[in-house]
């Protein structure tokens, strides 16, 4: 994963696109670019990727102009369809779990899903970003707990213990194994069990490889 990483936000709020264009360049990052709508968005992706120079991530509202809807994400969505190693974080003023899932049905790579209340964390907020710009996931607590709720009545999550749930749901906000082990205060080897576990019950095998973890994630969101 780089420690610099090329931004492009997209955010029709310009001072909520300047302050996290503040916010990532104090902490070392390069905002290339900044718009305030989805189509002016689509359009700077394409220019950049036409010079070669696609950004890593894109940092976008949801609700966009003109309609204040659905514009963002459409954008993100129609964006990793083109270019799929770009990242993609959006931001959401509050849980909408029909736009996460439909952001996270396709690749899994360099997912981030936020809420906007997010951002006044500001290292939670850019070691988002940089976790989703090298290919990782980042999805917030609340979305995560939202979308868990739902998901839970599924019949193969009640194969999960209460433990490996909890586990699971860590997983699911981009947390390492090690991190996972601090907040529950338990040890790595015991978190490692029940991740293995997690996999076992939820038929991921090793032929997944890496993805299993959002796999497994994503096994909440479906249907």
């Amino acid at each position: 994963m780089k420690n610099r990483v090329q931004v492009v936000i997209a955010e029709d709020s310009v001072l909520l696109r300047e302050g996290l264009t503040r916010l990532l360049t104090d902490r070392g990052h390069d905002v290339v670019a900044g718009v305030g709508d989805a189509e002016a968005l689509i359009k700077v992706i394409g220019e950049l990727a036409a010079e070669d120079a696609l950004p890593d991530v894109v940092v976008a509202d949801v609700r966009m102009p003109p309609t204040h809807t659905d514009e963002g994400v459409r954008a993100a969505i129609r964006l990793r369809r083109e270019h799929p190693d770009l990242g993609v974080l959006v931001l959401s003023q509050y849980v909408e779990e029909q736009y996460a899932t439909e952001l996270l049905a396709g690749s899994t790579r360099g997912i981030g899903y936020l809420l906007k209340d997010r951002v006044a964390e500001v290292r939670e907020f850019v070691d988002a970003v940089v976790r989703v710009a090298g290919g990782g996931t980042a999805l917030d607590p609340e979305v995560v707990a939202q979308l868990l709720g739902r998901s839970r009545k599924q019949e193969v999550l009640g194969r999960l213990t209460p433990r490996e749930r909890e586990v699971l749901g860590l997983m699911a906000e981009g947390r390492t194994n090690s991190a996972v082990a601090r907040q529950l205060v338990v040890s790595d080897g015991a978190v490692e069990k029940h991740v293995s576990n997690i996999f076992l019950k939820l038929g991921l095998d090793r032929s997944d490889g890496d993805h299993r973890r959002v796999l497994a994630v994503l096994t909440y969101l479906g249907s």
